[in-house]
Formats: C-alpha cells, sequence, structure tokens
C-alpha cells in the first residue's frame, strides 16, 4: 500500500475541505497522486449527489458581496439540508468565497459554469455534497449595479442590496437602514407606480372577499368588525376617488356638529387615515411606500428625502426557504 504523509493529507483537505480520513482514502485509493485523488473525491461527491438528488435544500447561508467601490453588489444562498451544516463555520466561508466569485458574472448560469479553485462551481458543489454529507446548491443569486450599492445581511438567512442614484453625505447610513428594511419588511416593488392594473383588482376582490368572510364569523362571535377598505392601492386612489374622500370627510364633520372654521385642522388627519386604509397592498409590497422600521412616522421614500438629492434605483433580496 503506498504510504500517504500528513503533509499529503492537510495539502488535500486544504485544497477540497475534506475530512482528513476521506484525504487519506482519496490519496491512498490514487496512490499518492494528488490530481487522481481530487477526482477520486470529486466521483464521491457525485454519487451522493445522486442519492440526495431529490431532497430539499432550504437551509444554509445568505451572503452578499459589494466590489470595492460600491458600485456592483451580489447576494447568493448556498443551500444545504440542515440548519446544522447551515451554520457550520467551514459551510459559511465557502458561501462567502463563492460569494467573493459571483461577483464576477451576470447571471447564475455563467457563475455556476465559472471557474473555482480548479473546478466549475457546479463541480465545487458537487464536490463538497460527498464532504458534507448533504445536497447543496446555489437557491439564489442576484445581482446589482448603481452609482451606490449597499447591503445588510441577517443573521446569513436573508441578505438585501440596494441600489441609489448618487452617493452622498452619510450614504452608508442611508443604503444600510434601507437594505434593513428591504431583509426585514420582504417588498416585492420599488413603488405602487410598477403594480399591473389587472393584479391591483384582482387583488382588490380577493382581499375584501376575505375580509367580509371574516366579519361574519367576528359578528357571530359578536366581537369588532374589520374594516371593509374601497381600494388598497394608491395607484386607484385617483384624483376624483381622494376629492369624493375629502367631501365624505366633510359631510361627517358636519354631521358632527364641528365649526367649519375648524375643519382645516381635522381633514388632513382624515384624510391620511383614509389613504392609509386604502393602501394596505403598497404598505406591504412596495419599499418607498412602507412605514419605515426606525420611525413609523414617515414612510421609507420620505426616510430616503432627508438625505438630500438621492433616490433609491433597485432593490435585491435572497432569503432561505
Amino acid at each position: 500500500m503506498t504510504k500517504i504523509s500528513a503533509a499529503e493529507v492537510n495539502k488535500l483537505r486544504k485544497a477540497t475541505g475534506a475530512g482528513m480520513m476521506d484525504c487519506k482514502k482519496a490519496l491512498v485509493e490514487a496512490e499518492g497522486d494528488f490530481d487522481k485523488a481530487i477526482d477520486v473525491l470529486r466521483k464521491k461527491g457525485q454519487k451522493v449527489a445522486e442519492k440526495r438528488a431529490d431532497r430539499d435544500s432550504s437551509e444554509g447561508a445568505a451572503v452578499s458581496k459589494l466590489n470595492d467601490d460600491n458600485t456592483t453588489g451580489v447576494a447568493i444562498v448556498l443551500g444545504c439540508e440542515t440548519d446544522f451544516v447551515g451554520k457550520n463555520e467551514t459551510f459559511v466561508k465557502l458561501a462567502t468565497d463563492l460569494a467573493d466569485s459571483a461577483i464576477n458574472f451576470d447571471s447564475k448560469d455563467d457563475f455556476l459554469a465559472s471557474d473555482f479553485g480548479g473546478f466549475t462551481v457546479t463541480e465545487k458543489l458537487v464536490e463538497q455534497t460527498g464532504v458534507v454529507g448533504e445536497k447543496l446548491e446555489i437557491n439564489a443569486f442576484a445581482k446589482l449595479n448603481a452609482p451606490y450599492v449597499g447591503t445588510y445581511v441577517h443573521i446569513n438567512k436573508i441578505a438585501a442590496l440596494v441600489g441609489l442614484s448618487a452617493k452622498v453625505d452619510n450614504v452608508e447610513t442611508l443604503a444600510k437602514d434601507v437594505a434593513m428594511q428591504i431583509a426585514s419588511m420582504g417588498a416585492t416593488k420599488l413603488s405602487y407606480k410598477f403594480f399591473d392594473a389587472t393584479y391591483v383588482t384582482s387583488e382588490t376582490e380577493a382581499r375584501i372577499a376575505v375580509i367580509e368572510k371574516d366579519n361574519i364569523e367576528l359578528g357571530r362571535l359578536g366581537k369588532t368588525l374589520k374594516n371593509v377598505p374601497q381600494y388598497i392601492s394608491m395607484s386607484q386612489l385617483t384624483p376624483e376617488v381622494l376629492a369624493q374622500a375629502e367631501e365624505t370627510a366633510k359631510a361627517e364633520l358636519k354631521a358632527e356638529g364641528k365649526p367649519e372654521q375648524i375643519w382645516d385642522k381635522i381633514l388632513p388627519g382624515k384624510m391620511e387615515r383614509f389613504i392609509s386604509d386604502n393602501t394596505t397592498l403598497d404598505q406591504e409590497q412596495c419599499l418607498l411606500d412602507q412605514k419605515f422600521i426606525k420611525d413609523e412616522k414617515m414612510t421609507v421614500a420620505e426616510y430616503v428625502k432627508t438625505f438630500g438629492d438621492v433616490e433609491v434605483t433597485s432593490f435585491e433580496r435572497v432569503s432561505l426557504g
């Protein structure tokens, strides 16, 4: 049997990330040939990968990487099968190293086909499947370019990127805060202006139907009924709709016997409440229209304006599961 030194085993372990015993067995099988030993480990990974192909890789690590001048960012999810592996330092380092490489590519397919330490990324994942014993794959890949890109990663479960139109004073704070908002609140659109009208209409009907059904049960139990909105997005609140809402509010004030000379002080609050009650879709899905998590008295758009002449141009969010 070929004698294998500890130095050779350690060299293979550093090159592949495989365990000491696996490296020694591979070198023995390859009769000390380093390249053949790597191939042995790769084939082992392929066998394990084939057996675990139908497994769910919903755990793992979400990581991000920015280039040196903060004009490009990438976020990826390296998936595995269990939370135990997903939290392992070696696994997280692999995810981080992969993100460092991913920033050089514009698509997931190009990234997977790229070189990673003598393997393609796809081959590396197969090899590491043999090492870890769990299915590994890139579950998400998102890239963003902008005059300034910021990021926020939440305990390796969610990674967010945000693109800003300019570098302004304290841009690092702005970018981190908005990226944190993206990670926390899960927006899908930048603004209500990007909603498809058909989608908004169907979503309005569906939400009203759910509330009305809930109210039947609440009424049966003698509990307070939920408000049934007429609308769910600012895209529906035309000047005519807002004018009618204001007239309705004035009629209510008159019916309540409020002196007309104080209406101007009360109407803004009523209109603000009307808009809030009828833009629930925007608040859930539109980044700029959401309440800012650090100060709910303002929207994200209003918070961004406090930093001067800068706008959010784009964002990306990747997460486990």
